[in-house]
């Protein structure tokens, strides 16, 4: 692979194109601020959200989009799923026919409820490689090299391979995978119920809630997951079961960090400025409950969770009323 140009230079965005130089690939990384980015290829590191990470020989750092997207031979997306949208209509005339496309960011588009290669799908039309990177991973431990795993998933299996080829290695171990609906539902829906989790470690109830809510989320996931037409072994698989364990057990999550703050009494509004970034499950709890009901599927963390963040019921409600419903077998 000649050269890689990673749109969105937040931390996961960083992270992954630390990771592409580091296996030899050269990389161009693109972001808004043309100040931050002049300053990251001066300092070789973005100081901001990665301050231990070095760049490796191979990346650069730039603000200038056409020419970015001209070197490169791939594009990866790494920008919050609420300006995916406005951030393909921006690059749609400046691609080069045959340009793959590879996305790494995890939601459901707000209002439509569609998925990312849905939206892709719209706006640059079906007839370029795309792949969904998913999985496990928190950009702080990618960026400084520690053992990572991930999914690249495509129904396009010589791209998801090219992918995960140019990602594989030093300790950075990406699977492909053609199931991408089962991808990206488990890795939007584990938002949700990491807010759920962090709630109830917030409110101190132990061990057992929390291992309770974490298989009882993932329960919620396939059911969802399978209905739209994702695959079990997918959603058991690093994308679905291994990106919720890490969501719901480690602070290093901002979906489980709003759920503690919640559980302190703070709004969300109030536990947003104290995170100080985009807490994805906020922003996808609604569009993962209308497609519970588009598809018929019960989801009742996901449903208590939008009630909370709606302010029609309090945490300690939330949990109250989980722990209240009637019994039934396990796999209803």
């Amino acid at each position: 692979m000649k050269s890689i140009a990673v749109l969105g230079a937040g931390s996961y965005g960083t992270a992954l194109a630390i990771q592409l130089a580091r296996r030899g690939t050269p990389v161009s990384l693109w972001g808004r601020d043309a100040k931050a980015l002049a300053e990251m290829e001066s300092r070789r590191l973005n100081e901001r959200y990665l301050p231990e990470a070095h760049f490796p020989v191979g990346l650069t750092a730039s603000s200038e989009l056409g020419a970015v997207l001209a070197e490169a031979d791939e594009v990866l997306i790494v920008v919050p799923s609420q300006a995916l949208r406005e951030t393909l209509r921006k690059i749609e005339p400046m691609l080069k026919p045959g340009q793959g496309i590879a996305c790494a960011m995890k939601g459901i588009e707000a209002g439509s409820g569609k998925l990312v290669h849905e939206v892709v799908a719209e706006e640059l039309g079906d007839n370029r490689p795309l792949a969904i990177i998913s999985g496990p991973t928190f950009a702080k431990e990618l960026g400084l090299g520690l053992p990572t795993a991930v999914t690249v998933a495509s129904t396009d299996t010589a791209y998801a391979e090219r992918i995960a080829n140019a990602l594989h290695g030093d300790g950075f171990r990406a699977y492909t995978a053609s199931d991408v609906v089962g991808v990206e539902i488990g890795g939007s829906v584990k938002n949700v119920l990491a807010i759920a989790v962090g709630i109830a470690d917030g409110l101190g109830l132990g061990a057992n809630t929390r291992a309770a809510l974490i298989t009882r989320g993932l329960a919620e996931i396939m059911r969802l997951g399978q209905a739209m037409g994702g695959r079990a072994e997918t959603l058991m698989g690093l994308s679905g079961l291994g990106d919720l364990v890490l969501t719901c057990t480690d602070n290093q999550s901002r979906n489980r960090r709003m759920g503690l703050l919640l559980a302190q009494g703070k709004t969300v509004a109030e536990a947003t400025a104290e995170i100080q970034q985009v807490v994805e499950g906020v922003r996808v709890a609604p569009e993962v409950r209308r497609l519970a009901e588009r598809h018929k599927v019960s989801m009742p963390i996901t449903d208590v969770i939008c009630r909370v963040l709606l302010g029609e019921i309090s945490p300690v409600e939330a949990v109250r009323s989980l722990a209240t419903r009637p019994s039934k077998a396990e796999n209803q």
